[in-house]
């Protein structure tokens, strides 16, 4: 079946309000507010944009976080590795695994893996953020 534009209307407005939150969150730990907005905005603008190719992606959701993540990178000037990504996502923004498995489009056990390495790795993470907290 087919999907039709309204089927696609209402998947792209169930998708923005789910992720919405945790992708500002995400902009606004690493970059000035405005910076931020700039890039959530353009974010979500791309992603209506393309919607009807986006949604037959094997993963939405990763698919627009990868985006995301280089686009925060380039503002930002610096690439976080997989580790300390998910680390700011879990311990500053206080986000859950499965959480944080539906935002990035991971799987739960590699999103536990990416925490356990980091525990492995550091007795305590300073805060990642560099934006407004």
């Amino acid at each position: 079946m087919k999907p039709t534009p309204t089927m696609l209307t209402n998947s792209f407005y169930a998708f923005y309000d789910l992720h919405r939150p945790a992708y500002r969150d995400y902009a606004q730990a690493r970059l000035a507010p405005e910076e931020a907005q700039v890039a959530v905005s353009h974010l979500f603008d791309l992603v209506a944009s393309h919607w009807s190719t986006i949604v037959r992606e094997p993963d939405p959701a990763a698919w627009a976080w990868e985006r995301h993540t280089q686009t925060i990178a380039r503002r930002s000037g610096r690439v976080l590795t997989p580790v300390e990504e998910t680390l700011l996502l879990h311990q500053d923004l206080r986000l859950s695994i499965d959480k944080i498995a539906t935002v990035t489009g991971l799987e739960p056990a590699v999103v536990s893996t990416r925490l356990a390495a980091a525990h492995r790795h550091r007795p305590q993470s300073p805060n990642i953020g560099e934006g407004a907290a």
